[in-house]
């Protein structure tokens, strides 16, 4: 295990609004904001996105499973913002419910609040890690 020691900085409170998409506002946020590594969580609604539920075999490099999300789920997760490439990048693991089912994943690409979607972001100072291009798996894994 590799690891870094750092303390808690700014604290940001976010309510997203019906259609907003949280990756794309959690980055808007951190590069206005200057923040270079983070920590958020999330608790609202979502109508829209696709979700990774896991690798299809256990060979390498994993080949992802997507789920959808269409329609309205309650949602709540956490994740990590880092640096990938010179840009932030967000990784977010949530439980996405509706009625009695429940899907459990990574939110890629794209995501749309249903009503409000809240995110608390707190900034992690004196962290200086990366997203770095893992050639085993080919996945952009955190280097610290």
């Amino acid at each position: 295990m590799n690891y870094q020691t750092g303390r808690p900085g700014r604290v940001f409170l976010c309510r997203l609004n019906d259609g907003d998409d949280l990756l794309k506002c959690l980055v808007e946020l951190v590069k206005k904001e200057g923040v270079k590594a983070a920590m958020f969580h999330v608790v609202g609604g979502m109508k829209g996105g696709a979700i990774v539920v896991g690798p299809e075999t256990e060979e390498m490099p994993p080949k992802p499973v997507f789920r959808q999300i269409t329609e309205s789920h309650e949602v709540t997760g956490m994740g990590t913002i880092f640096d990938k490439d010179g840009e932030p990048y967000v990784h977010f693991h949530g439980a996405f419910g509706k009625k009695d089912t429940v899907k459990v994943g990574c939110l890629r690409e794209f995501s749309e609040t249903f009503i409000v979607l809240e995110a608390v972001v707190t900034e992690l100072d004196g962290i200086d890690a990366k997203r770095q291009l893992d050639p085993v798996t080919g996945m952009y894994l955190l280097s610290v």
